[in-house]
């Protein structure tokens, strides 16, 4: 990742100040305590583990309040949820069945598919995609086309990533300086003209908190949509451990529905196995991922089922852009909805 140039020797003492509270957005850091959380034995109760993609924040939310609220129990698992950060092998760890159960973004699992790695997405909690890319009110960029046509804009991001792939390949962002995603928004907040990647439940509210005025520009608005924080196992596990698939897949949506209806004990939760990640953070979140999670037109009944559609349109986008070769994976056998409660099926 790259380290976030110091312009002046005045400015060291703000950009440190500025690092520490960027940490609470959960970017490129690890806390101070992460641990796994687990609720007390139960010898009737057969022991699972999930799999985390990142450290404990909102977009994990579901699961730990499925776990807090004893949704898992009622399903007869005694559940430990293990953190994940920036090298965290979860799609591996789900293939070789080292863990039944991992956390996963769509895009993410299809390039694992691509390698062989029989992966399957059963249940998504997040349906539009949080990725945006974050901008300055002040530098008069309202959409993503607009990132054109600003001049002596700095652009930062992850590019081999296939949302940055996608966006090189369908804008024109030849003018702009494209430089390596730092992790946090300390150089954000020091030049009007630097935009980067982001979630919008977090790095917009750390630079608000510090008084910039910001404004997300959405990538599924670009086209790319990519279900978040999905809930995947392996092909072996669904066909030798169907009712587990099951009964995780129950507890799962009925933690995410809890979560999304009151999530203070679930805040206090992941605050306390991620201290870094602030009360306020996570309220924040929770809110910006309510529109994200329940999209206008979707039935409650819905929640957790995905389109065939969006997977076969998110296999050719990143055909089209390079990040899959073409007819390596099959976007049918990425995902199911069997394993839904019946009310979420189709």
């Amino acid at each position: 990742m790259a380290v976030c140039n110091q312009r002046h020797l005045a400015q060291r003492g703000l950009m440190t100040a500025l690092l520490a509270l960027s940490l609470a957005a959960g970017c490129g850091r690890e806390p101070a305590a992460s641990t796994s959380a687990t609720v007390a034995t139960t010898p009737e109760l057969q022991p699972v583990e999930l799999a985390l993609n990142w450290y404990p924040e909102a977009e994990h939310g579901g699961f730990y309040a499925a776990l807090i609220h004893g949704e898992f129990e009622k399903e007869g698992l005694q559940v430990t949820i293990r953190p994940g950060g920036p090298q965290a092998p979860v799609l591996q760890a789900i293939a070789t069945e080292r863990v039944p159960f991992g956390v996963i973004n769509a895009d993410a699992l299809l390039l694992g598919r691509a390698q062989e790695a029989d992966v399957v997405a059963v249940m998504v909690p997040i349906h539009d995609s949080p990725r945006c890319i974050l901008v300055h009110e002040e530098s008069g960029i309202q959409t993503l086309d607009d990132l054109a046509k600003k001049p002596g804009l700095t652009l930062a991001m992850n590019s081999a990533q296939p949302f940055a792939l996608f966006l090189r390949h369908k804008l024109d962002l030849s003018q702009a300086q494209i430089v390596s995603y730092p992790g946090n928004v300390v150089q954000f907040l020091l030049d009007k003209n630097f935009a980067q990647q982001a979630y919008s439940f977090s790095e917009p509210f750390v630079a608000q908190q510090q008084g910039a005025k910001t404004r997300s520009l959405m990538v599924s608005d670009a086209g790319f949509n990519t279900y978040t924080s999905a809930l995947a196992v392996s092909r072996k596990t669904l066909e030798t451990q169907p009712e587990l698939v099951k009964k995780f897949v129950r507890a799962s949506t009925r933690g995410w529905q809890h979560y999304l209806q009151d999530a203070q004990a679930t805040n206090a939760h992941i605050h306390q196995q991620n201290p870094e990640m602030k009360l306020d953070v996570l309220e924040f979140g929770v809110a910006a991922l309510q529109p994200l999670c329940r999209p206008t037109g979707t039935a409650e009944s819905e929640f957790g089922r995905m389109d065939p559609d969006r997977w076969s349109s998110l296999v050719q986008q990143m055909e089209t852009c390079g990040a899959l070769k073409p007819g390596v994976v099959d976007p049918a056998k990425a995902f199911s909805n069997d394993f839904l409660p019946a009310a979420a099926q189709p």
